[in-house]
């Protein structure tokens, strides 16, 4: 009991430490300015989700043909540490995707909290011309939805086919990389250099080299990749690398942006004779991004965002992916259903492949007379429209609706989300569209 209450001192001084000369942050000033600073972040997602199983799903080997899970999308510690007016630390801890199918195939479920970024930066201008930065990070090229903030995010999730070497040869998005980012005049730019982990070191059982590319077993390339915005109005926030999903109506943002990643011999296959082909990877996007305020009295905004992607990894490359998935195996086989792309069960679609994807998003934070000023809603739909060269010509579009409750804007909300998907199966060796699914999902996040 002693024990219990010199702890209970140690962090109830701890925290009024931190939070000296802040009302909205858990804050440690370094110098009587607050220029220099440590800060500590919080952030916790949990789902309660309903699913409509894909064909042929397995939980803990019996048949399911719909699932309900309760995880933890995404929790983390963020500690941010300005120790001058030049010298940047950024730490972020924490784990993803927990729920009870977390490992389920491995057989342990306390592995999952690991760093996320690890960076250090230094300013070499007195605004944010030029910042050169190094570690484990999120820096990326390609878009916006490649380096997000998931904690403001309007959708229920951030369009992951945009992080597109998740858990491939990245760490969960994060590469080890050096990088100049800045904002000069109207342009926000960044440029990366990343040295990728192998896919050898994924965890996964990989595939034998085919005729269809994968990532390469053999070899090790770094990646370039930079990322170029063009800013009519406001500047995106600078503090970290991450960027925001909406500001809610406190800034007017309206951008376009274009963004690439190359990997000279990324990718192998097997040729017709049987030789190995190393192929490179190369993605290119373009997009634009809206969101502005209507009325600041009624704090009434929409956000808006349209992007083009350009995704080649290879020939006929694809991925299936689930997020949190809500099973773990299948009853199909090689002559009814796509093999060797990911798993295809539970909540799973073909989310990565070469070929074109077009992304969009659209909300409108109604006016907060609606909720007679206690908390706000915000409505939203968005699309993924993807045609993928595995499929031969078949569209891959996933469609999202849902509703934002801001309780205490991203510190405190609630989001509700309907999403329906594809699915494909086999029949005569030829591919076809199956019955679409739905999930219905219901957040609750805290962030502060």
């Amino acid at each position: 009991m002693k024990k219990i209450l010199i702890l209970t001192f140690l962090l109830w001084n701890a925290a009024a430490l931190f939070a000296q000369n802040t009302k909205n942050a858990l804050k440690f000033n370094l110098n009587d300015s607050g220029t220099a600073y440590i800060q500590a972040t919080f952030l916790n997602q949990t789902w309660l989700r309903f699913n409509e199983s894909n064909a042929g799903t397995l939980v803990q080997n019996m048949d399911k043909a719909n699932t309900f899970d309760i995880g933890l999308r995404r929790t983390r510690i963020q500690l941010l540490g300005q120790f001058s007016e030049k010298v940047f630390l950024y730490l972020q801890f924490g784990q993803n995707n927990f729920n009870a199918m977390f490992n389920a195939n491995n057989g342990s479920r306390k592995l999952a909290a690991f760093f996320h970024d690890a960076v250090c930066e230094y300013k070499f201008s007195k605004k944010n011309e030029l910042k050169l930065g190094g570690g484990l990070t999120i820096a990326n090229g390609l878009s916006r939805f490649s380096q997000p903030s998931v904690a403001t995010i309007m959708t229920i999730d951030v369009p992951i086919f945009a992080q597109s070497t998740v858990d491939q040869t990245d760490e969960f998005s994060r590469k080890l990389s050096i990088y100049a980012r800045g904002q000069v005049w109207k342009f926000d730019y960044r440029v990366v250099l990343s040295d990728p982990f192998p896919i050898t070191s994924s965890g996964a059982t990989l595939p034998a080299i085919e005729p269809v590319a994968n990532f390469a077993q053999r070899g090790h390339t770094l990646q370039g990749q930079g990322y170029l915005v063009f800013q009519f109005f406001d500047h995106d926030t600078h503090a970290t690398p991450y960027m925001t999903g909406t500001y809610l109506g406190t800034k007017k943002i309206f951008n376009i942006a274009v963004g690439g990643i190359y990997q000279p011999n990324a990718m192998w296959k097997t040729a017709a004779v049987g030789d190995t082909v190393y192929q490179d990877m190369k993605h290119f996007a373009v997009e634009s991004f809206l969101d502005i305020p209507l009325n600041k009295e009624t704090k009434s905004a929409i956000s808006a965002y349209l992007g083009y992607f350009n995704l080649n990894y290879g020939t006929n490359y694809l991925r299936y992916n689930g997020i949190m998935n809500t099973a773990n195996g299948t009853s199909l086989n090689a002559t009814n259903s796509i093999v060797g792309r990911g798993p295809t069960y539970g909540n799973s679609f073909p989310m990565f492949g070469s070929g074109h994807t077009i992304y969009t998003q659209f909300g409108y934070a109604l006016p907060n007379t609606l909720t007679k000023g206690v908390g706000r809603l915000m409505p939203y739909i968005s699309a993924t429209l993807s045609k993928y060269k595995y499929f031969n010509g078949l569209w891959t579009n996933t469609f999202n609706a849902g509703i934002n409750y801001f309780i205490n804007d991203h510190k405190s909300k609630i989001t509700l989300d309907w999403q329906n998907r594809p699915t494909y199966s086999l029949e005569n060796v030829a591919l076809k569209a199956g019955k679409r699914m739905n999930t219905l999902l219901l957040q609750y996040q805290i962030f502060f």
